[in-house]
């Protein structure tokens, strides 16, 4: 699970979160999730072994591209989602984690 390889990650860096939302519990649909994508600037988005980047100060995709890389089969938020400033992660990418999260 990857929500398990994030804690596990964030614990062994010694990084503190300021706020967690279990995912079971507090679903988070569409809307929501585009809520989250208006007050960034980097979009991070680990699909599998790839990993997709958007510069939205740059690029301005449209609603549905969004959506499908935000959104999972469930209609909800893929967990995990960290933020960090302006940057949004989506889903867990240990390199990625790496470089942005130290």
């Amino acid at each position: 699970m990857t929500c398990r390889k994030t804690q596990g990650f964030l614990a062994k860096a010694g990084i503190d979160t300021a706020e967690q939302v279990d995912a079971k519990k507090v679903r988070m649909g569409p809307e929501q999730a585009l809520a989250l994508v208006k007050d960034v600037d980097q979009l991070y988005v680990a699909k599998g072994a790839k990993v997709v980047h958007l510069d939205l100060k740059r690029e301005k995709p449209d609603r549905a591209t969004l959506l499908g890389l935000l959104v999972g089969p469930s209609g909800n938020l893929r967990p995990p989602t960290l933020r960090k400033g302006r940057t949004l992660l989506v889903g867990f990418d240990e390199p990625t984690y790496k470089a942005l999260l130290r």
